[in-house]
This record gives structure tokens, sequence and C-alpha cells, in this order.
């Protein structure tokens, strides 16, 4: 049997063949996502200038970013058939392996039509952004598997690629390592010049040794840029830490960024912890009254704000010592709840 489909289910055609844009006017008005992947294939000289923020074009991932969402906000100019969308929202995401940058966007609509092409579009744009920026280096750089990963709205509801599936299950077997279960953490550092490898961190390495002393198991640290800190702390929340613990770029320069990407992924706050800290420096320098750092909850996990100062450092950690276990073991829905 010939499961091919026939000229008349290509909705994009008529029962003649021709080009035609489809009549949506009878469908339904819904929530419409759409999640859009790709990666573009590089070498590791170049991820190592991109997390750093240092190749010669400035910012790599802000510039592939804006021109992703100015890509999906045009999908219906460059491919004829779509429809104009009014689009609620575009996000772009990029993440690192040794070799390769992956891009993920989510678009977002209320229509009678889906987002599919114009997740695909962002994606796609974004990732020859990136060709773009860092052909000066890899002229050979590729941008491979753009596709749709899932779906959701409209008559046939939700929609997750088989692959996408299977691969998320392998992501969530890999990620049953010493950073995941009540008693892990992770150490991040926000520091330009740690991951250009310019300057020593100083700081990360003092925390994990505290951590382990504690008797948890740490991933890190892991250093990025501060441009990057919203990169980091997503890889940081990989496999749902029981901590994760910051250092760095929590001031008032212009690049210090760890408290508003540590906002955007906190469902509570826990701003008592963060007062805390900044009671405890100031008791010795009127400068920690200047540190944003913030503290709270996503999800099951805790993510306290550090300064990027090992006085900072040793600061913090002495108000977090008496109240850590009890603070675990409450997010956990194991602990006393009088506090």
């Amino acid at each position: 049997m010939n499961d091919e489909p026939t000229i008349n289910e290509l909705t994009h055609l008529d029962g003649e063949g021709r080009a035609r844009m489809v009549d949506v006017s009878a469908k339904a008005t819904t929530t419409r996502i759409a999640v859009a992947g790709g990666e573009l294939q590089t070498t590791a000289e170049v991820i190592a200038l991109v997390r750093a923020d240092g190749m010669p074009k400035a910012d790599v991932l802000a510039t592939a970013r804006i021109a992703g969402i100015a890509g999906a906000k045009r999908t219906s100019e460059l491919i004829p058939l779509c429809h104009q969308l009014s689009l609620s929202s575009v996000k772009i995401e990029f993440g690192f392996t040794e070799t390769t940058i992956t891009v993920e966007a989510t678009a977002k609509t209320t229509g009678q039509t889906g987002v599919e092409m114009e997740a695909l579009t962002a994606v796609a744009v974004a990732g020859l952004t990136l060709h773009d920026m860092v052909k000066a280096v890899d002229p050979a750089a590729t941008m491979n598997g753009v596709r749709l990963l899932t779906k959701e709205g409209g008559k046939h509801g939700h929609w997750v690629r088989p692959d996408a599936v299977e691969a998320e299950t392998e992501t969530e077997t890999e990620a049953e390592t010493p950073t995941a279960g009540p008693r892990s953490a992770v150490v991040l550092v926000a520091s330009t010049g740690g991951a250009r490898g310019t300057r020593e961190d100083t700081t990360g390495p003092v925390i994990s040794e505290w951590l382990t002393a504690q008797g948890l198991s740490v991933r890190g640290p892991l250093v990025y840029a501060d441009a990057d800190i919203a990169t980091g702390l997503a890889d940081a929340l990989t496999g749902a830490p029981a901590l994760v613990v910051t250092t760095g770029g929590t001031g008032a320069s212009p690049t210090d960024q760890t408290p508003e990407a540590t906002r955007a992924v906190l469902d509570r706050e826990l701003p008592g912890l963060a007062e805390a800290m900044r009671r405890k420096g100031s008791e010795k320098t009127p400068h920690a009254s200047l540190s944003r750092g913030l503290a709270g909850l996503s999800g099951r996990t805790v993510v306290v704000n550090l300064p990027g100062s090992p006085g900072g450092v040793r600061d913090g950690m002495s108000v977090l010592e008496p109240i850590l276990e009890h603070l675990l073991a409450q997010v956990a829905g194991g602990g006393m709840h009088d506090a």
C-alpha cells in the first residue's frame, strides 16, 4: 500500500496542483506554541571564543538572538504561503557542546493557524547569523538539523517529534549523575576573564570545596562570561540539582547580569537569605550593600547568588552553613516548617 500523500493531501496545493494560501477562517482561535531546534557545527576554538564573548564582532549570541526574533516576525515575507501572524512572544536559547552551538526557538501566538514556520525561521536565521559571525575563524561551520520539536494548539492538540522524545529520555538518564538528587550542588562562576582564561577563578573552587565538606556532590565550577550567565544558569539547572551557588556578576557594573538572569528562573524568592548575606558583609565593608544578589527557588532547586570577591564568598558561606541542611530538607519536602 502506498502511504505517500496524494496531491490533494498537500494543503498548500489545490485540486489541480496549483499553489494556494490555506483558508483558515473557519478554524478555532486557540493558543498556538511551536518549538524548533538546530545546531551550528563548528570548532572547539570557536566555542571557547563565543562562550568567552571574545569574537571580533563582539556579542555573538545577543546578535544571533535578535536576528532570530526578527526572522520569526518576517516569516510571511520570506515564505510566500505563510499567513501573517501577530506573535505573542519569540524566545531563543543557546546551548553548547564541545563543537556545537545549539539553537532552540519557541514561538507563541493566539490565532487560527500554527507558528511552526515562525519557530523554524527563527532557528534558521539565528543559526545563519552565528555562521556569519564565526566564519572568520571557521569558514567551514555548518548549520544542521533545523527541525520542529513540539507544537500545540489547534485541532491536533499537542505534538512531539518522536526522536525528541527519545532524546529527552536519554538526557534524563544522563542527568542521573552527581548533579541530581537531594545531596547535589552546582557551582557557577560569572567571570568574563575567567571564561577567556585570562583571569584565575579564586572563588569557585573555594565554594566547591566548602560544599563538598557539607556532604554534597558538586559539579563545577562552571565558568561563563558575564554576558552568557543566563546560559550558564540553564546549564547549572540541568538535572534539577538541590542547590546552585553562583559567584560574581552581582554588583552595579553594566556587565553585572547575574541577578537579572537569576530572577528569570526563580519561581519564589528567599529575600531574607539574600539580606542576611548583605548584612554579614556590611559588618566588614560598606561595599557589601552594593551587592544585588538574590536567593530563591527554581522548582525544587535552591539558587543563591554570592558576590565575586573572596570576602563576599566567605560571608555568604558563613550565613548559609547553619541553615543549609534545614533549607534543603524543607525544599525537598521533609524539613520542619518552623522558619
